[in-house]
């Protein structure tokens, strides 16, 4: 079969499909015919020798969809790599159901995006299942989600309204704002031109945010819990700006604010979160309240350029491969 072999970190623009083995499923697994796939910073940061866990050679990819070989099953799925290619095998508790009148393109920007939305909001206690509740307000809850425009934002956005959750979010494109409106977002702030640590707390009277979206990492870690209210949490599920995160202890010590960490890959084993979190996201998937936001799609052979367009911070929504 064909697939992206990653055989070298830290280089990624001469990256194409290569012939390699087709997989030889365990016990406990199935496999797939992989028809997209979805591009996630993480598979950059794989690639470039800066995530965790991986060592070379691998074939690159988290999320995608496809049918089951010998069923003909239509499915989507989440993996820690190898999603890059014609097939994979992957344990059948990690695959769900393509959700019905959705396209593979579509369903293959499902896995990351959506688990991890909900499950930021699940951790910062926002959710009927949380793992701890949030502290008690009398105003609405709010959340600020930075990167509003991508894969996680634009999902986040989605889930935030169903959960009854007011979204602030940022991005350096007022066009793209204007389509993550479109989805239910409350207020958007251009951080090219906005203080966005000033303006969330114009936006709430001095109060702040119940919980922040914070993939950034360096000094943003520590202006995101500037713009919490008391007790507010600041969810890091990613250090895009490739600085480790800056911490402002005064700050977290006056407020009693609190930042955790949240990591799909180990989360994805974790049967029993999971499986409440696609309880909920299901029913919505199903009624068409929840939708992908599909911004460019490539075919593998032209998975370079995908990254590229992805660190270039110039695609909106999530970015697919065509296998």
């Amino acid at each position: 079969m064909k697939a992206i072999l990653v055989e070298q970190l830290g280089k990624f623009e001469h990256l194409q499909p290569k012939e390699v083995p087709d997989p030889a499923p365990k016990s406990d697994q199935v496999i797939v015919r992989i028809e997209a796939a979805g591009v996630n910073f993480a598979d950059i940061s794989s690639a470039m020798g800066k995530y965790p866990g991986i060592k070379v050679p691998y074939i690159g990819g988290r999320e995608f969809a496809g049918t089951v070989e010998g069923t003909g099953e239509r499915v989507m799925g989440y993996t820690q790599t190898g999603a890059f290619a014609e097939k994979i095998a992957v344990p059948r508790a990690l695959v769900w159901p393509q959700p019905q009148g959705w396209t593979s393109v579509e369903s293959a920007a499902f896995p990351v995006n959506f688990f991890t939305a909900y499950l930021v909001y699940w951790k910062a206690g926002l959710t009927k299942d949380a793992w701890e509740p949030a502290a008690p307000s009398k105003s609405s809850r709010r959340a600020l989600i930075h990167a509003v425009a991508g894969g996680v934002g634009t999902a986040a956005v989605q889930v935030g309204r169903l959960l009854g959750i007011e979204t602030i979010g940022t991005s350096s494109s007022d066009e793209k704002l204007d389509q993550v409106k479109k989805l239910g977002l409350n207020h958007g702030i251009n951080y090219s031109r906005e203080d966005y640590q000033q303006r969330v707390m114009d936006l709430t009277n001095g109060e702040g945010v119940d919980c922040v979206f914070e993939m950034l990492g360096g000094e943003h870690t520590k202006r995101s819990t500037r713009c919490t209210r008391d007790f507010g949490r600041v969810i890091l599920y990613g250090t895009a700006t490739g600085e480790r995160p800056e911490f402002d202890t005064l700050t977290m010590y006056s407020k009693s604010v609190s930042v955790h960490g949240l990591w799909l890959s180990t989360l994805a084993g974790n049967r029993e979160v999971i499986g409440t979190a696609w309880k909920t996201l299901a029913p919505w998937t199903k009624s068409g309240e929840l939708k992908p936001q599909v911004g460019h799609v490539f075919p593998l052979a032209k998975v370079s350029e995908a990254f590229a367009l992805m660190l270039g911070r110039k695609n909106y929504g999530k970015i697919i491969l065509t296998v």
